[in-house]
């Protein structure tokens, strides 16, 4: 039954059942307030309400959900909820109801992202794509079929064979003195020198920095295995230099050192040169230094060689 009562110039009603519960709302009109009281005691007698309908959430309510439960679980958290928080700023798309989000609503979005690059547009639709299923599987939302399934994802773009050019090497090195990173030139060698990734040598630690060995363990990589990285006479040099301030060799985000990245590429008027482009310079440099296949995939950590020759570019 509903019971009504006015209170600070608006009607609060409240509706019960003893099976099904209560529920309570202010109105500023009290035929207002009885409509809705009317329409709640029909869910309850109807066994319907309470019950949660697509209507009731917005793709904003899944991302977010989706950056407090499911992003920190990943190994590359950090870079995913970059990626999650900008989808959370297209307010047009995430405001859309659940129940209206259509295949045509996911493939306006993706042409629109399209502007920005096929692979920024790829990640995006993969972690809708993914949130989906995780609210229609795992949350028990009453959603249908992933609309994003129908949809065509942008081509992949091709593999990148950048390599750094005659002089780029040193105009990066000078550009790098006038930087207040103390951190940037060390990580920008090592990443020559060694093909490791960005996010592998900002999380190395010194208890796995061995010197007798000169190599370095990584105990978690990109591929979800460990491997051992041998440190050339430059790489070690350069890491047995910095202050052992921290457990982290590097201890600096991911953000603070990708800001640095791009000023010193500013610097040095190499706008085109991506931080992973180091590592195809690495395999490739080591590739010329005469080693086989196999002992290069060690290295790198690629699980299959064809992988791998995406990132070889032998200078002649």
């Amino acid at each position: 039954m509903a019971t009504f009562r006015k209170r600070n110039g608006l009607w609060q009603v409240q509706v019960r059942s003893i099976h099904a519960g209560s529920t309570s709302k202010s109105f500023h009109k009290k035929s207002d307030a009885e409509r809705w009281a009317k329409t709640q005691e029909a869910l309850m007698q109807t066994g319907d309400w309470g019950k949660t309908k697509a209507s009731s959430y917005s793709l904003g309510d899944m991302m977010l959900r989706y950056l407090n439960e499911v992003t920190p679980t990943k190994r590359s958290h950090s870079a995913e909820v970059r990626r999650v928080k900008r989808l959370l700023s297209e307010k047009g798309l995430m405001k859309t109801q659940l129940d209206k989000a259509e295949p045509h609503v996911f493939a306006a979005f993706r042409d629109h992202r399209l502007k920005d690059g096929n692979r920024t547009c790829q990640y995006d639709l993969i972690l809708l794509r993914h949130a989906w299923n995780m609210a229609r599987i795992e949350w028990g939302w009453p959603l249908g079929d992933n609309p994003i399934r129908l949809i065509r994802m942008p081509r992949a773009n091709p593999p990148r064979e950048r390599r750094l050019k005659e002089g780029e090497f040193e105009r990066l090195e000078e550009a790098s003195r006038t930087s207040k990173s103390w951190y940037l030139w060390p990580i920008v060698v090592i990443a020559v020198e060694t093909g490791m990734r960005r996010g592998e040598i900002l999380s190395l630690e010194w208890k796995n920095v061995e010197v007798e060995t000169r190599s370095a363990f990584l105990p978690v990589t990109k591929n979800g295995t460990s491997r051992r990285v041998p440190l050339s006479d430059v790489a070690m040099k350069w890491i047995l230099s910095s202050p052992k301030t921290d457990e982290r060799v590097f201890p600096v985000t991911d953000i603070a050192f990708r800001q640095a990245w791009d000023r010193l590429r500013s610097r040095a008027g190499i706008c085109d040169l991506t931080f992973h482009d180091l590592r195809h310079e690495a395999i490739s440099r080591l590739f010329e230094s005469g080693l086989k296949v196999h002992e290069v995939m060690a290295i790198s950590g690629h699980k299959t060689a064809s992988q791998m020759f995406r990132y070889i570019n032998i200078n002649g």
